[in-house]
């Protein structure tokens, strides 16, 4: 799981196994960011389309921007406003891609999580690098 800022800039990245969903996940990837302040919105894909990960967010001053599920029972708690946004989701994309730069990133050759975490940590320092210098 990656969170990136406007411009597709790793700010938390951290990896699990396959099987939890990605809804459960949200929290712990943000205690893991390389930045003191939290973001102030999170866009992400239909997946994430959960009322309990959007209370939990807005507790903590994050305003969770996902387009609803078609199956969706409750009411729809996204307007088409807000929803404009959700445009600029490519720019995690562009991050993902960044990283398949990386052969030992792009498939994971390691054992363990911990080296493959290190070596996913060292892609984004050299990504933030050529970015800001």
């Amino acid at each position: 799981m990656a969170i990136t800022d406007r411009n597709g800039l790793p700010i938390a990245v951290s990896t699990y196994s396959a099987s939890p969903h990605e809804v459960t996940l949200v929290e712990e990837t943000l205690s893991r960011r390389f930045i003191r302040n939290k973001p102030k919105r999170i866009i992400a894909d239909k997946a994430y389309d959960s009322d309990k990960l959007d209370d939990i967010l807005r507790k903590k001053g994050i305003e969770l921007i996902a387009p609803h599920k078609s199956n969706r029972k409750r009411a729809k708690t996204q307007d088409g406003r807000k929803l404009r946004r959700y445009r600029n989701r490519w720019k995690i994309e562009r991050f993902f891609a960044w990283l398949q730069n990386y052969r030992r990133c792009q498939t994971r050759y390691d054992y363990y999580e911990r080296n493959f975490l290190g070596f996913l940590q060292i892609a984004c320092i050299l990504i933030l690098c050529k970015n800001y210098f």
